[in-house]
């Protein structure tokens, strides 16, 4: 029997998920889901979102928030260990500081991640926030995964994650694969402002999942657009933003008609940005109805995240153990 691929994916405990989320990891960790030569993880890191500022009182209800979303995209604890990664915090932990012995304070300081939000939190450069790649790999090598459905903005941690592999392989024998990162078509969700993707920490740049039809329609009101015609389509900024979520939403046909009619006759915006709406509550609706179904059922909920952490925990004790003997610990 072939050995499956262990896959692993998770996505800050930063409440409610929005379309850039859904698109650029959710619709990936689906797709890898249903396929059966891969063993998935996916998990809420709440440890992650305490490297930045963040309110401890509302953290709990946060990640919980997040799992209700997965759940109601179509994450299957049939098919998926579905955790939250401070239930593991223990092993996890343990391994990031293993890993911070192969990994200098310079490469960390380098990396654009780290600089943009030191920028964006000049008063909270903690050596929390320093290693946070280094956590996130060892979110990802405690289980050995080797395939990471994420956004393309994570791909210079991934880059950390390959190289601690290999610095933990060639120094203390071990076999961590070098995780590679599952690319999926909306894995970059343009910014409904006309600048950069979607983020939960740039207002006014989001849809929830959560959004109801006139609250979508609200937002994209909101959206920049300019005349409506041109010679040339904007290759950036607000009219090109629209036109890639009208390509992910409404098809690539429905993109290919507003260009058309750009550099012709003109496009109505009111017209593309209410079509645009309505195509994309017809995907959220199922989505929402579901979330409403598990609301009703926080048992079950608990117990999907017991047992996930359970399966979990047997992976992830295995490797920790195994690290412990290579390093000279047992």
């Amino acid at each position: 029997m072939t050995k499956k691929t262990r896959v692993l994916s998770g996505i800050r405990a930063t409440g409610r998920l929005h379309l850039g989320n859904y698109l650029g990891a959710v619709r990936g960790m689906l797709e890898l889901q249903n396929d059966p030569r891969y063993e998935t993880l996916y998990c809420v890191v709440d440890l992650h979102a305490t490297t930045t500022p963040y309110d401890p009182k509302i953290l709990k209800q946060k990640t919980r928030d997040v799992v209700l979303d997965y759940l109601s995209c179509g994450i299957d604890p049939k098919k998926s260990h579905l955790y939250i990664q401070s239930e593991l915090a223990d092993l996890i932990a343990q391994l990031s500081f293993y890993f911070s012995t192969v990994v200098t304070i310079a490469r960390m300081q380098h990396l654009p991640t780290f600089k943009d939000k030191v920028k964006q939190y000049p008063e909270h450069a903690t050596m929390a926030l320093l290693n946070y790649p280094v956590l996130m790999a060892a979110d990802i090598l405690i289980y050995k995964a080797s395939l990471i459905p994420v956004g393309i903005d994570q791909e210079p941690h991934l880059e950390v994650a390959r190289e601690i592999a290999r610095k933990m392989n060639d120094t203390y024998g071990t076999d961590f694969p070098e995780p590679t990162r599952f690319a999926t078509k909306g894995e970059y969700v343009p910014s409904l402002t006309g600048v950069g993707k979607m983020s939960k920490s740039v207002p006014g740049s989001f849809i929830n999942l959560t959004d109801d039809l006139e609250t979508i329609k609200e937002r994209l009101s909101h959206a920049p657009t300019d005349s409506g015609k041109g010679e040339k389509i904007p290759k950036e900024g607000g009219v090109s933003n629209l036109l890639k979520l009208v390509e992910l939403f409404e098809g690539e046909d429905k993109r290919v008609h507003y260009e058309k009619l750009y550099t012709s006759s003109g496009i109505k915006y009111s017209e593309l940005k209410q079509g645009l709406a309505e195509a994309i509550y017809k995907e959220l609706k199922p989505i929402q109805e579901k979330r409403r179904e598990l609301e009703s059922k926080p048992e079950y909920v608990d117990e999907v995240l017991r047992q996930g952490a359970e399966k979990a925990r047997k992976i992830a004790e295995s490797t920790v153990n195994e690290v412990k003997e290579k390093m000279g610990f047992k």
